[in-house]
């Protein structure tokens, strides 16, 4: 089944789309940059670059970062990264409803899929 997939692009080279939101989502959950990005199996160079475009972007941070002490450091989502994520999920929801007759149009016209011969011998 088709479906969309939405990406913000903003002045200055920079967006937003599933794979930041993920990553926001997943810092959210496991509260550090390096766990996050282990958890979707992405080098943390690659997840800073990330968080790093999304804070340069934005005129105040996406995630806040505390370093070591007794309490080990951390990272949360600031409000403003709580709200993209809010913001993106609803934009996307919203995108899927506005663009469903659309898409099944041209799923209707689609070729069938075909099988691969791991499925043939399943």
């Amino acid at each position: 089944m088709a479906r969309v997939k939405l990406r913000v692009y903003f002045p200055g080279d920079h967006s937003l789309g599933p794979g930041k939101v993920a990553l926001l989502e997943a810092v959210r959950e496991h509260g550090s940059i390096s766990a996050a990005a282990r958890a979707l199996g992405m080098a943390y160079r690659h997840a800073w670059v990330l968080i790093d475009d999304l804070n340069r972007c934005f005129a105040t941070p996406v995630v806040s970062t505390a370093t070591g002490g007794s309490a080990g450091g951390g990272t949360t989502l600031t409000p403003l990264g709580e709200e993209l994520v809010r913001r993106y999920h609803r934009m996307q929801q919203r995108a899927e409803r506005a663009l469903a007759g659309e898409i099944a149009a041209l799923e209707a016209k689609r070729r069938p899929a075909r099988r691969t011969r791991a499925q043939d011998r399943a």
